[in-house]
């Protein structure tokens, strides 16, 4: 991953306590998620965790509406010190916009500020079934076909030359689109929250095969009686 460092943790109520500071400081710094932090939660947020950390870590979410991939998936991301970027998809928001909107995750990955990204999309954000061409094509080989013109890829060379010669990539066209590439595959984790209902996630699947290759499943299932319980005794205490 970045370089860090793991240490087994001791028990499972240590490792809560550090999840749970966490989502505290994570609620002192954007909108509130009251979220209850039983044991299958918590190993979620881990897996999510070591998912996106790694280079070219992209996470696939899959659970019925409700069961909190959102929410957990923010919180992984707060912990990775990603940012999390989004789109915000309306009546008008096609194509154009998802393209635009692309652009600005390629820059902020590997240009400015250069550092790892988080981008969260859920399934009702696919509007249009010709998005996840772009997202399949990103996810595969992280070349979009015809995502910057070539005076913007040069204007982007040119803002990366002195690192990707400090990373002993050559000093030509090649070398540097091999850089920005490269730096981008390994700065920006793409999560996609997805419910099994339905024909659409077996469809999507097969159309484009990237969503499974390249992904790592976590599969959200019922949450157990204890988790239940100790919601409802959560509420009920407040």
């Amino acid at each position: 991953g970045n370089e860090r460092f793991y240490l087994p943790a001791k028990d499972m109520p240590t490792l809560k306590k550090v999840v749970d500071d966490k989502l505290h400081e994570y609620n002192e710094t954007f909108a509130a998620m009251n979220l209850v932090l039983f044991d299958d939660a918590i190993g979620h947020v881990c897996r999510i965790c070591r998912i996106t950390d790694n280079p070219c870590g992209h996470a696939l979410l899959v659970g019925v509406g409700g069961s909190g991939k959102q929410s957990l998936a923010r919180l992984a991301t707060f912990i990775n010190s990603q940012d999390l970027l989004s789109i915000l998809v309306n009546q008008s928001y096609g194509m154009e916009a998802l393209k635009l909107d692309l652009q600005e995750f390629y820059k902020k990955a590997v240009v400015k500020p250069g550092t790892p990204q988080a981008f969260l999309m859920t399934d009702g954000q696919i509007a249009d079934e010709r998005f996840l061409v772009f997202i399949n094509d990103m996810l595969s080989s992280g070349v979009i076909p015809d995502l910057f013109t070539r005076e913007e890829y040069d204007g982007l060379f040119g803002s990366v030359r002195n690192a990707a010669k400090a990373a002993n990539y050559s000093d030509d066209r090649d070398g540097l689109f091999a850089f920005f590439i490269d730096k981008f595959r390994k700065n920006l984790h793409y999560i996609l929250c997805h419910s099994p209902v339905g024909d659409d996630f077996r469809i999507r699947g097969r159309k484009f095969p990237a969503l499974i290759s390249c992904m790592v499943v976590d599969e959200f299932m019922a949450w157990p009686r204890d988790a239940l319980d100790g919601v409802a005794r959560r509420f009920l205490v407040e």
